[in-house]
């Protein structure tokens, strides 16, 4: 059976603190260390943006058809799984990935990739500005369909000039109703 939750990330509230790298490397290695961490913090310094990147549980993730030694498997909770003692540290894994989600471990050379702390994900806990958070595939898409909507909405009613508070006030109340 597999998961139903994932690790949701809204970039426009990462403030790029990094907490979820060192909390992830602490609960993991018992150090704090961002290189050893399964999530990643991308920098855009010129634009002011930080990009949380962590697995994203691909159905038929291509990083496990791509392993020449077959240490990464599907498991059944929807986690990406790594056997250390398969992995030659190849990192054909890395290049499979198109969501740049695993990493090696500069201390063993052997690949990483977040496995969801059993469920409960230590950096979704941490992470002060809720830049990311635990959901449930179905409230994801339920979510997605929203801000679809809602941004095709904004448009339009930019297009016919129709007032902007009457859009908020009706917008606000959605919103409370969503998932």
């Amino acid at each position: 059976m597999v998961s139903e939750q994932k690790i949701r990330i809204n970039p426009e509230k990462c403030t790029g603190c990094r907490v979820c790298e060192l909390i992830c490397s602490a609960t993991k290695h018992n150090e704090f260390n961002p290189k050893r961490s399964r999530i990643h913090i991308v920098k855009m310094e010129r634009f002011f943006i930080d990009i949380p990147l962590v697995c994203r549980l691909c159905p038929n993730p291509l990083c496990a058809e791509s392993c020449p030694t077959a240490a990464i498997k599907k498991e059944q909770n929807g986690t990406v799984h790594i056997d250390e003692k398969l992995c030659t540290g190849c990192q054909q894994c890395i290049e499979a990935c198109p969501f740049g989600s695993i990493s090696i471990d500069l201390f063993n050379n052997k690949a990483i990739v977040c496995d969801m702390c059993a469920g409960n994900p230590q950096c979704v806990s941490w992470c002060p500005s809720g830049a990311l958070e635990l959901a449930h595939n179905q409230a994801l898409s339920q979510k997605k369909r929203w801000e679809a909507v809602a941004k095709t909405a904004k448009s339009l009613i930019k297009k016919w000039k129709i007032p902007g508070d009457e859009y908020e006030r009706y917008y606000g109340k959605c919103r409370s109703n969503d998932v």
